[in-house]
């Protein structure tokens, strides 16, 4: 299990208490600590003395934090667990066996849970434009069954990979910093053939917020693109370039409207001046496909229902227009 942490000193040691209780004796533990200077490493050390605890020199982010982690174990199963995530009894046993359940499957998320008891994640949704949402948040838990199923994406707060694709394909982009990595690692996986799912036996409890400021939205945009343009099969990116550039100017509103116009900017900036690099990095992707545009498309999702962007997914004509495209679009990638 990898956790990386950043100034949490005063809320690790009880996360880390849950996790604790939930390893077995060949499990192992790394704490990646990102340069954080509150004392979070030595509460970490303190919490979980059989970790091991890497402390980075700066913060690198969560991607490439991970990483770091699962350089530092040798596990044939990565979890990747948020260090305000608390697994519930039973959950590592779960998340365990799914990986004989369900041979086809690369990775598979535990059902994230609101200290409430809703849904924090029951499953990711990835719109055929690159917007990822948690899928069902604030529903009851038990919306989402018993039986462990394929999912759009699998959250990073409680994500299993499994060591060999993890290798393979190059774990997360360490580029990413933070945000829709695990989007990115998911539509990677299944492009080479592998399933992304959720096991609902396995659980946690995770303290979570949307609102994290206008540099979220920065990092969520731009790392949108650069998943769409590396992870679309080349006909499905023909379908999609055109209206992703037409909803690029209705962002601009949407953008201005909650007060990240500037990060939005930014963004499409950076999605420009990092072109050579997101080419070269499509090609090595694209190079792993075991699926066509058709496959790789039944995976995404038609309706723009992403809360986070307010009103605007919610709009009647946009939504008719957009589902209306997709279908258009759906019957031509499968001829």
């Amino acid at each position: 299990m990898v956790v990386v942490t950043w100034r949490c000193a005063e809320t690790i040691g009880p996360a880390l208490a849950a996790v604790t209780r939930e390893l077995g004796p060949d499990d192992e533990l790394v704490i990646v600590d990102n340069a954080s200077g509150d004392g979070t490493a030595e509460a970490a050390a303190a919490a979980a003395p059989a970790a091991r605890v890497v402390r980075m020199e700066e913060n690198v982010g969560f991607a490439a934090g991970c990483r770091a982690g699962a350089d530092a174990s040798t596990a044939p199963l990565l979890l990747f667990l948020n260090p305000d995530a608390e697994p519930q009894p039973g959950t590592l046993d779960a998340l365990r066996a799914a990986a004989a359940e369900h041979p086809g499957w690369g990775a598979w998320q535990a059902a994230v849970v609101l200290p409430d008891g809703t849904l924090n994640s029951g499953g990711g949704v990835v719109h055929y434009l690159g917007f990822a949402w948690a899928g069902r948040l604030g529903e009851p838990a038990a919306a989402i069954g018993t039986a462990p199923h394929e999912v759009g994406f699998a959250s990073g707060a409680a994500l299993t990979v499994r060591r060999e694709l993890w290798d393979r394909l190059g774990g997360f982009d360490d580029e990413y910093f933070m945000y829709a990595e695990d989007v990115d690692l998911s539509l990677r996986l299944r492009l080479a053939g592998w399933g992304v799912g959720i096991v609902p036996a396995a659980r946690v409890v995770h303290d979570y917020e949307f609102a994290k400021g206008g540099y979220k939205w920065f990092l969520l945009e731009r790392n949108r693109w650069w998943t769409v343009l590396a992870t679309y099969p080349p006909r499905l990116l023909a379908a999609v370039l055109v209206p992703m550039l037409a909803t690029e100017v209705g962002l601009l509103a949407v953008a201005a409207r909650g007060g990240w116009l500037r990060e939005k900017l930014r963004a499409q900036g950076a999605v420009l001046t990092t072109l050579p690099r997101t080419v070269r990095r499509r090609r090595a992707v694209q190079a792993e496909a075991a699926i066509g545009a058709r496959a790789f498309a039944a995976a995404l999702a038609s309706e723009l229902s992403n809360p986070n962007l307010g009103a605007a997914g919610r709009s009647g004509p946009l939504r008719i227009v957009l589902t209306a495209y997709w279908r258009a679009a759906a019957r031509l990638l499968g001829r």
